[in-house]
């Protein structure tokens, strides 16, 4: 038997080795790109050299000057950029948790009103879906803050309720809790309540799954919520006092207060995001086979039940990921505060502190970094959350 013998390969120059050549481009592509890097740095050095601007991150520590009318931590005008930032970076947190969270239980109310079988309800949300994500985000902030917050009387003749929330041009102003002696009985009791749910909840499923008897876990959490911290707060009294804002002079002094700054924005980025959260939850529920809600039913299982022990967990699966980005896209879109004033990150910090010192290489290099982390650290809850959900092959 003849064997074939291998022919050599002939060697050739780089242009025809297609391996040697993408190694080449590539190297190429670094070093165009360390180039350009270090261009656009020795050109910006030296322009800021001729006009005489240092550079650095020590301005951080000069005093800054100048009030906040919203800090969540302790702040005077003596302080420095540093804690400004720090207080620019809170609010920009505050405003996005507080978004997210209203957003999405908006935007899962309205999904499913979206298929509700009622048309009535299913008219309205289609209306306000149409409405509210089809009007730009900062034309909606303007609106609330403007024709809204704006328009409220002022603080003599504010809208009140109960005697203990007071809204008017300047904010809402509400109760404020302070802690009392008897506060760490309280979440005693409140902890053996918790621990008390989750031996229910253990109990009613094994009892389910033996007997097919469904026990409602919800209306006993309720009550062992209210009558375990109801006999603490019986025997030792109110765990906080609260302080509830009254009018002296012409403003109102103790509790808390939401400036209307902040009210507007959460307000404008809570019901444009709600409306895109809708379809992401609509779009999720059909796309769970009908043959799935009928079975539950044909299991005896009520609309209520099925919905939420059948079809939103599969739907799930496919409303996470579009979820993320409207979270990322309510992150960022908090920037547009600047337009009212709201003290955030671009106002404060990329505004206000970068027109004081000049320092705008460095105040930009952090409020990018800042939200940089912030749509990171987004995305990466939500993966995390969305790989913990995901369907496990076998």
């Amino acid at each position: 038997m003849q064997t074939a013998t291998k022919v050599p390969r002939p060697q050739g120059s780089v242009w025809t080795d297609p391996k040697a050549r993408a190694w080449m481009f590539q190297l190429l592509a670094i070093v165009l790109v360390v180039a350009m890097g270090w261009f656009l740095y020795d050109n910006t050095m030296t322009n800021l050299e001729k006009r005489g601007i240092t550079t650095g991150f020590a301005f951080l520590n000069n005093t800054a000057g100048f009030g906040i009318a919203q800090h969540l931590i302790e702040y005077t005008e003596s302080d420095s950029y540093g804690r400004v930032f720090l207080i620019g970076l809170l609010n920009t947190l505050l405003v996005s948790v507080i978004g997210i969270v209203m957003a999405t239980l908006m935007g899962f109310l309205l999904g499913v009103a979206r298929l509700s079988p009622n048309w009535l309800m299913r008219q309205l949300a289609t209306v306000y879906i149409e409405i509210f994500r089809n009007i730009p985000p900062l034309l909606q902030i303007l609106f609330w803050y403007f024709a809204v917050m704006l328009s409220l009387p002022g603080p003599r003749q504010s809208l009140s309720v109960l005697d203990a929330f007071f809204i008017n041009s300047r904010g809402l102003y509400m109760p404020s809790p302070m802690l009392s002696d008897t506060f760490g009985l309280f979440m005693a009791a409140l902890l053996l309540s918790v621990v008390a749910i989750v031996f229910l909840a253990r109990w009613a499923k094994a009892r389910r799954e033996a007997s097919g008897k469904i026990f409602p876990v919800s209306l006993g959490a309720v009550g062992i919520l209210l009558v375990i911290p109801g006999l603490a707060v019986m025997v030792a009294g109110s765990p906080v006092v609260w302080s509830v804002p009254e009018l002296t002079g012409f403003n109102f002094r103790n509790g808390w207060v939401m400036i209307p700054e902040l009210i507007a924005l959460t307000l404008a980025l809570t019901m444009y995001t709600a409306a895109f959260i809708a379809e992401i939850v609509r779009s999720g529920i059909q796309s769970v086979s009908h043959g799935q809600t009928e079975a539950a039913y044909s299991l005896g299982l009520p609309a209520g039940r099925t919905l939420r022990l059948v079809i939103i967990p599969q739907a799930l699966r496919v409303i996470i990921p579009p979820l993320t980005s409207q979270y990322l896209n309510l992150a960022k879109n908090s920037s547009l505060a600047a337009a009212i004033g709201y003290p955030e990150m671009v106002s404060l910090f990329a505004g206000t502190v970068l027109n004081q010192t000049g320092q705008a290489i460095e105040v930009i290099a952090i409020t990018m970094s800042v939200y940089l982390a912030i749509s990171i650290s987004i995305s990466m809850l939500m993966n995390w959350y969305n790989k913990r959900i995901a369907l496990i092959e076998r």
